[in-house]
């Protein structure tokens, strides 16, 4: 029987230090795949890793207060990097607006992601990103590549 692959799961409260805490979380759980499974992980993989789990834990305290998951797990050369909040609305990324301040964690997860997508699950939803563990160049938006489904701008209940 094959093991059960890498992963990790744990609750924050939503408080302050929590998208610093899920950093360093996704950093704890990419070396301990490095050191006790043998699993290559590149050191670009482990800052994009923080940076994903930065941008989506952000959104998650800033759109659904309160209590949210996050779940990594890795799977095949991927790390995936899930967040379970109360909010059903669905992110969506906004148009490129020179002018605007802030709102780019979306389009920030979307240019380095290998896939991405986003799901109501039971009262909230489900974000999910998988980032590569090996280094190969350019990925998501950067090489041309549309990343994983996603809603559409004008689903009911998208932000």
């Amino acid at each position: 029987m094959p093991a059960e692959p890498p992963a990790a799961a744990v609750e924050f409260d939503g408080d302050v230090g929590c998208i610093a805490a899920a950093r360093h979380h996704a950093a704890r759980f990419l070396d301990r795949v490095r050191a006790e499974h043998g699993i290559e992980v590149s050191d670009r993989a482990l800052d994009l890793t923080q940076l994903v789990v930065s941008e989506v834990v952000t959104n998650a305290c800033k759109y659904a207060p309160g209590p949210f998951g996050l779940d990594l797990r890795i799977v095949g050369g991927l790390i995936e990097i899930s967040v379970r909040d109360s909010d059903p609305v669905l992110p969506v990324a906004r148009a490129a607006e020179p002018s605007r301040v802030g709102q780019h964690g979306l389009e920030i997860v979307l240019a380095v992601a290998e896939t991405f997508e986003a799901h109501r699950e039971g009262t909230g939803k489900r974000v999910t990103a998988r980032v590569a563990l090996a280094d190969k160049g350019p990925v998501g938006r950067a090489a041309g590549q549309t990343p994983g489904a996603r809603p559409a701008v004008n689903a009911p209940g998208a932000r």
